[in-house]
């Protein structure tokens, strides 16, 4: 669609100068004070410590309603109930985010949950929209430019530098005002209702569980070849993880995934050559040598059983397809083909049309002849909302009927 595009300027601070980290019962009253006497919706964001701490908590938390300055409050200064008492003053508001699955589940550990939310990262996308950053957004809409240089950085220190907090604040400071743009375009855009949907989806929004065992996700894990050193590798990921979760530490931080692999694909007769061996580095591995050697030790005397290339479950990659389930192949690829002219016509990205792994599912599962009736039915189980199962079943059937004909 086109949008006009906003020449930009620089924003560094807040209008009103940068607000202080409210840290204290005292000050967090004062906040709760401001957020319930002001109007309409609240802007939030948070600010993690993600490939600093093991865990993935919100470090920062901040709110801006009406007129007033951003309120950041530090959520590790407070206890459960004072949480529940933001919660008590903010939970019945629409919230406006904009990402709005980075920030939920680290809110949702801290007791507060959105009764309705407005998403503007996700309103962008339904609109197609050639940027759909917070950053970028802003520059084409609003014409402000915001430095986004510490959206990487450790928000677990403290005291936080003044730099970071109205980069911090500036992140809510006009997210309000940018809702307003976003639903105005999805309303002249006829995307409105979906939309909402969409918000509405995202409230009980949970992160998907990965299947398997963690540790094969180690990077680097195709050049392991023999279940010997797999065992090593998954040893030594199991001590990196449980040293990593008792000082809340991101375990790359540790050890990096490759001196995982070099020490199961190198040899080693004791701590000391384990150290020696080329590309075994990382922030601990002096430090800690102790225990990477005896995860070493105990992953080689291990007898527990290991494959090498265990089972997939699930549906097989679809690039397998045209060798192992034809028909199924030629279903996804005539589907995609009739989705991809849907979501043309209607200015919708293909993956916010129809989530690409709802399409391999029923195209994987569908028998020669699948009504349109079931696959609206199990498109719906599969968390298809109802504007998308409305806009693609029909095509899905007849594009499934088209591939069975040929």
């Amino acid at each position: 669609m086109n949008v006009e595009i906003h020449p930009s300027h620089l924003v560094e601070r807040p209008e009103g100068g940068v607000p202080p980290v409210i840290d204290t019962p005292a000050a967090l009253e004062r906040s709760l004070g401001v957020l319930d006497a002001a109007d309409g919706p609240i802007a939030i964001d948070t600010e993690r410590a993600s490939g600093f701490r093991y865990s993935d908590r919100a470090c920062l938390v901040q709110l801006r309603r009406g007129d007033d300055p951003a309120q950041l409050v530090d959520p590790l200064a407070f206890d459960a109930q004072a949480m529940a008492e933001l919660q008590s003053v903010i939970g019945g508001s629409e919230w406006v985010l904009h990402a709005a699955t980075q920030d939920l589940p680290c809110l949702r550990e801290l007791g507060l949950r959105p009764h309705t939310l407005f998403d503007t990262e996700l309103g962008a996308r339904l609109l197609n929209l050639p940027h759909v950053g917070l950053g970028g957004l802003l520059d084409d809409l609003m014409g402000v430019h915001l430095r986004k240089e510490h959206s990487a950085a450790d928000w677990s220190r403290r005291p936080l530098p003044e730099d970071w907090l109205a980069y911090a604040a500036l992140d809510v400071e006009y997210l309000v005002e940018l809702r307003d743009l976003v639903e105005r375009l999805l309303d002249e855009q006829g995307k409105l209702d979906l939309a909402r949907e969409e918000f509405a989806a995202e409230v009980d929004f949970r992160p998907r569980v990965k299947d398997g065992e963690p540790w094969r996700r180690t990077s680097g894990l195709s050049h392991v070849r023999r279940p010997g050193q797999l065992r090593v590798v998954r040893e030594l990921w199991r001590e990196r993880d449980r040293i990593a979760h008792d000082r809340d530490l991101s375990p790359h931080r540790l050890l990096p995934d490759r001196a995982l692999i070099a020490a199961a694909t190198h040899p080693s007769r004791n701590a000391r050559e384990l150290l020696d061996v080329q590309g075994f580095d990382g922030r601990a591995a002096a430090s800690e040598l102790r225990h990477w050697w005896a995860a070493v030790q105990r992953g080689r005397a291990s007898a527990e059983p290991i494959e090498l290339h265990p089972r997939h479950t699930g549906i097989p990659p679809h690039r397998s397809w045209n060798r192992v389930n034809p028909d199924a192949d030629r279903r996804l690829h005539a589907a995609r083909e009739a989705l991809g002219e849907i979501a043309a016509a209607h200015d919708l990205p293909l993956e916010n049309l129809l989530p690409p792994r709802m399409l391999r599912q029923v195209a994987w599962e569908a028998d020669d002849h699948p009504s349109e009736g079931h696959i609206r039915a199990r498109l719906m189980e599969l968390g298809a909302r109802r504007w998308q199962v409305d806009l693609t079943a029909a095509a899905v059937h007849d594009a499934f009927e088209h591939a069975v004909e040929d």
